[in-house]
């Protein structure tokens, strides 16, 4: 059972060589360009930790490769949240949650959104449930992590370069740790 950061981390060392979905990249270099994308952007450690752990429930679950491809939604963003959840506080867990809903967001609300996704993203979005209605946007971007969860899902469509050079995960190992002690921050109050 996953109860440390290192144990985290340790599932993107056994399991994140695997293909992201019929990407170009693997689930590790999604998270390190995720990651990279939003360092970049001067973001605070707990988005950054968001965009690298956002894709995590693909590495946890048993449903296998090519989910999508087998038409099965595999749910992704909520199966590492009870290990997120533990050591991580809502700055984090927030936007990995809504970032698959932030796609449908974006495609509702943004006119050229669509043609930007890859094909493995526009078959995932049907599995999804489609493109927002104008209520649903409206009611999705209220939501408490939303806005920062649009950012993480524009990262997340941007980190599908192939052979793209990156810091490594211990790079961003300040960042975790910093996101983690804001948890404990908050919890001490």
């Amino acid at each position: 059972m996953v109860t440390s950061l290192q144990s985290i981390l340790d599932l993107y060392g056994d399991r994140g060589q695997a293909q992201y979905g019929g990407e170009a990249v693997s689930q590790l270099e999604h998270a390190l360009q995720s990651a990279h994308l939003a360092e970049l952007a001067d973001q605070p450690p707990e988005l950054v930790a968001a965009c690298f752990f956002h894709d995590l429930g693909h590495l946890v679950h048993p449903l296998g490769e090519d989910v999508a491809v087998r038409g099965i939604d595999d749910r992704h963003e909520w199966r590492a949240m009870p290990l997120l959840k533990q050591l991580f506080p809502t700055a984090v867990t927030a936007p990995i949650q809504l970032h698959v809903d932030a796609k449908r967001y974006l495609c509702a609300v943004d006119r050229d959104y669509w043609a930007q996704l890859s094909p493995v993203s526009k078959r995932s979005l049907e599995l999804q449930g489609g493109v927002f209605s104008e209520a649903e946007a409206e009611a999705f971007i209220k939501q408490p992590g939303a806005e920062a969860a649009v950012r993480l899902r524009r990262w997340d469509d941007q980190a599908k370069v192939a052979q793209l050079q990156t810091p490594d995960v211990d790079h961003f190992r300040p960042a975790f740790e910093a996101a983690l002690k804001g948890r404990a921050a908050v919890r001490s109050y």
